[in-house]
This record gives C-alpha cells, sequence and structure tokens, in this order.
C-alpha cells in the first residue's frame, strides 16, 4: 500500500478523500493550503492530488514548486475543464487529472493504476529508434544524455517502443498505460506526445516526429529505425 497526500481547500472533500482512498489500505495525509505541501511530505508520498483553484499558492504553483523534489505521480482535480488549463497543468509536470464533481470509484482506479504502474517489475533494456529504455530503472537516454520525462510520458513511451512499429489509437495508449476503465482523455494523450517530442529534440534527437510517428486519422507508433541524432 501507499503513501497519498491529497491537497485541497475543500475540507470535506479532503476527509472524503481520505475515507475512500484508506479504503484501500494507503496512508493518507491531508492538506488544505498549497503553502502546507513541504518537501519532506513531497518525499514521503507516493502520489499526490493537487487540488488547483486554491486561495493564496494554487494547483499549478504548488506542481512547478514540487515536481522537481518528487518522481510521485501528481493528479490534479480541478473543475476546469477548458484545453489551455489542461494543457497547462499537464506541461508543468502533471501525470493525469480529474473533472470535478467526479466518482470515488474512477479517483482510486486512477490512483491504484499510477501506483502500479510505478511499481511494475523490470526485466530488460530496449532500444528503439535511438533511445535506450532501461526497464528495470523505468528511465529512458539518447546516447549520455537522460530524457527527463515524467512517469506518464515515460510509460506513453515504454509501451509504445514495445510495440514498436504496431500503431495505435489515443484511446488505446491511454487504457494500456493508464489501465483505466472509461473513455480516454485525447487531450492528455496529445500533450503528452508533445512533450516527449521536445524532450527528444533536446537530448539530440534531430527529428523526434520520425522516431514517434503520427499516423493521421489513426494514431501513433515508436519507429524502429535508427534515428537521425
Amino acid at each position: 500500500m501507499a503513501n497519498i497526500l491529497a491537497v485541497d481547500d475543500d475540507r470535506d472533500l479532503c476527509t472524503l478523500l481520505k475515507t475512500a482512498l484508506e479504503r484501500d489500505g494507503h496512508t493518507v495525509e491531508t492538506r488544505c493550503t498549497g503553502a502546507d505541501v513541504t518537501s519532506s511530505l513531497c518525499r514521503w508520498a507516493d502520489c499526490i492530488l493537487l487540488d488547483v483553484m486554491m486561495p493564496g499558492e494554487d494547483g499549478f504553483a504548488v506542481c512547478r514548486r514540487i515536481r522537481a523534489q518528487t518522481e510521485a505521480p501528481i493528479l490534479f482535480l480541478t473543475a476546469r475543464t477548458d484545453e489551455p488549463s489542461v494543457l497547462t497543468g499537464l506541461g508543468i509536470g502533471a501525470d493525469d487529472y480529474l473533472v470535478k464533481p467526479f466518482r470515488l470509484a474512477e479517483l482510486r482506479a486512477r490512483v491504484n493504476a499510477h501506483l502500479r504502474r510505478q511499481n511494475r517489475a523490470p526485466q530488460h533494456r530496449l532500444v528503439r529508434g535511438g533511445v535506450c529504455f532501461d526497464l528495470a530503472a523505468k528511465s529512458a537516454a539518447v546516447g549520455c544524455t537522460a530524457l527527463p520525462f515524467t512517469k506518464s510520458e515515460y510509460a506513453i513511451c515504454e509501451f509504445l517502443a514495445l510495440h514498436a512499429g504496431q500503431t495505435f489509437g489515443k484511446e488505446q495508449i491511454y487504457e494500456a498505460v493508464f489501465g483505466y476503465d472509461g473513455t480516454a482523455d485525447d487531450t492528455a494523450i496529445t500533450q503528452h506526445i508533445k512533450n516527449i517530442r521536445a524532450k527528444l529534440r533536446t537530448a539530440g534527437l534531430v527529428t523526434p516526429e520520425t522516431v514517434l510517428k503520427t499516423v493521421w486519422g489513426v494514431g501513433y507508433l515508436w519507429n524502429t529505425a535508427d534515428a537521425n541524432i
């Protein structure tokens, strides 16, 4: 079982989250302001739930502040469904988001899916399209340059690389990586792919679009050919 930090200025919701997640055997700490999220709490937590709209330091600001301090998956809890807000959250390092009001069953499923993915047993190394994957460390690199993927970005890359040459739709990728029941979030996958390509380019891949290819009208595939570095 895992340590979970839930941050929301709605105290009643914090109590509800704590009760629901403790039912799954997790240890849950709740905080009502972003300022209460300390470095020690970040190191303690295996998963972090962040409300976006909080007074003072909002969820986006908290995520920016703590992302370098923790590798734990960060899930936003938000009533903001506009695309710019979603893209902002994923772009600054969050792994997922839930739109309020949400079903507790879905919250529990998403948290447990992220935790399962975080703890999957590694097997071996893999090189695809010029990118070396260390499946034991859940890390990737281009040559000697480590790729600073979030856990969600890495999981998407690993899934596609393990099935290199096969094309998957956004919904298939979402369900394969996160393991949720229900409808996949196309916006989330699109933004993750954009972030992945930017990091591949920064690491030295001249044309990341030829490694992580878009198959128009269908989805994405990981190319097995040697990359142009």
